[in-house]
């Protein structure tokens, strides 16, 4: 098992930044490529982004290419999720998730990611 909790959500305005980390236990952390989704109310949970198990590879989906970044730090079991530049269309649940791949893609499908956090809430104000 590994567990995942997410912190770091929060209300801001358009235009500002936030950080999501995701700390994890019980396994291997170096073991499992990350990835962050979210969902908006009334939609289906999507990709956001996504690191390697070394941090070698990410991925991003197109709406947040260029604003989002992903790292990881295999010393602190910890991935993390830079948001800049937010915009109202980003207000969701952003959830970190682990992937025990040892590929060197990021995959992006939900049913590729064997464990879930909780969920942290971001809200973004026109």
């Amino acid at each position: 098992q590994v567990q995942l909790v997410e912190t770091g959500g929060g209300l801001v305005q358009a235009g500002d930044s936030l950080r999501l980390s995701c700390a994890a236990s019980g396994r291997t952390f170096s073991n499992y490529a990350m990835g962050w989704f979210r969902q908006a109310p009334g939609k289906e949970r999507e990709f956001v982004a996504g690191i390697s198990r070394s941090g070698s590879s990410t991925h991003y989906a197109d709406s947040v290419k260029g604003r989002f970044t992903i790292s990881r730090d295999n010393a602190k079991n910890t991935v993390y999720l830079q948001m800049n530049t937010l915009k109202p269309e980003d207000t969701a649940v952003y959830y970190c998730a682990a992937d025990y791949y040892y590929g060197m893609i990021v995959r992006t499908a939900r049913h590729d990611y064997d464990y879930w956090g909780q969920g942290t809430q971001v809200t973004v104000s026109s």
